[in-house]
């Protein structure tokens, strides 16, 4: 019997540690676009899930934004098939009118699709091809927008996606194993143009950037920055949870919060409390940036009598009687 291929092993690996003791009897669904990351990780679960008594299905989303996504979609769904994974779906998104760039667009719109059949179908996670590559990228994109601990933390390897959770199994698996995956078992990748096109940040990352990186400091760099975000993200859940607690605490019963308590704690308490009331209040998270947390704050450690803060979504903020308040947009102040 032929030896197993080293990188075909490595995902399998990656695959059965994320899903031992997953909790729940729903099947597990893949995410695949039909690239090599996606391929390698739906042939790998076709493969461990049913091993550890787990039913194994597999989720493509068309976004419509290419000539021939419709062939593509429905030629991953067979393959699928052919391998025994299901439920199979195939689901085509309309990425049209909605808010952000196209890539922003596009992921938002993949990502509601890909709730609703995992919900629909009462899976137990959804799993994601996204690799240690993936999650560098991610990191120095974090770095150039001046992202916090939280960017930094880059992709995380679990976390809730509706009623299932979202596995990102892959993330200390490279890029070039992935690859060498599909050829080892004989799978033809699709290759998205969108991952070369130098509009998007991260492809002039991936392309440009990363290889200068490379070649300056060793191959070493991109497990470091990876090593890197998981540093970050266990220490970001640490600070989270005492803001939750913190958060809690200064509440007034009114609904705003207490500024004396605020004032009290430590700036990187501070800044997340301030972050979470305001998601609270309705902003949304991806518009809410440190900019805002910044008013917020000042309204608290800065106060010379300034008027409203102002958050994504019309939403205002005072400081009045000792505390902080929301306000309606019409209301007069």
């Amino acid at each position: 019997m032929a030896a197993l291929a080293p990188p075909v092993a490595a995902i399998r690996r990656a695959i059965r540690h994320a899903l031992t003791e997953l909790p729940g009897p729903g099947p597990v669904l893949v995410a695949c676009s039909g690239g090599a990351d996606s391929l390698a990780l739906a042939a790998a679960t076709a493969f461990v899930a049913p091993r550890l008594g787990r039913s194994a299905g597999l989720v493509t989303v068309d976004h419509g934004l290419q000539e021939g996504s419709a062939r593509r979609a429905a030629a991953v769904a067979a393959w699928a098939r052919a391998i025994g994974l299901a439920p199979v779906a195939a689901v085509r998104v309309d990425v049209s009118g909605q808010p952000g760039g196209p890539e922003a667009a596009a992921r938002a719109a993949r990502y509601r699709a890909l709730t609703e059949v995992a919900d629909g179908l009462g899976a137990a996670a959804l799993l994601t091809g996204h690799t240690r590559d993936d999650q560098a990228e991610t990191v120095l994109l974090a770095l150039a927008r001046g992202a916090g601990p939280r960017g930094l933390a880059g992709m995380p390897a679990r976390r809730r996606l509706g009623a299932a959770l979202l596995l990102r199994p892959l993330l200390e698996v490279s890029r070039e194993q992935t690859r060498a995956a599909c050829t080892a078992l004989g799978l033809e990748p699709w290759v998205d143009p969108h991952n070369a096109d130098p509009a998007y940040a991260r492809a002039r990352v991936r392309a440009e950037v990363l290889p200068v990186l490379v070649r300056a400091l060793g191959p070493a760099v991109l497990d470091n920055l990876a090593r890197t975000a998981r540093l970050v993200a266990v220490d970001t859940a640490a600070l989270d949870e005492q803001a939750g607690i913190a958060l809690d605490a200064v509440r007034h019963p009114d609904g705003g919060l207490r500024v004396a308590g605020l004032a009290e704690l430590a700036p990187a308490i501070r800044g997340r409390v301030l972050h979470a009331w305001a998601r609270e209040l309705g902003a949304r998270p991806a518009a809410l940036s440190h900019r805002h947390v910044g008013a917020l704050e000042a309204l608290v450690i800065d106060w010379r009598g300034q008027g409203a803060a102002h958050l994504p979504g019309g939403l205002r903020v005072l400081r009045r009687a000792g505390r902080l308040a929301a306000v309606n947009s019409d209301a007069q102040v």
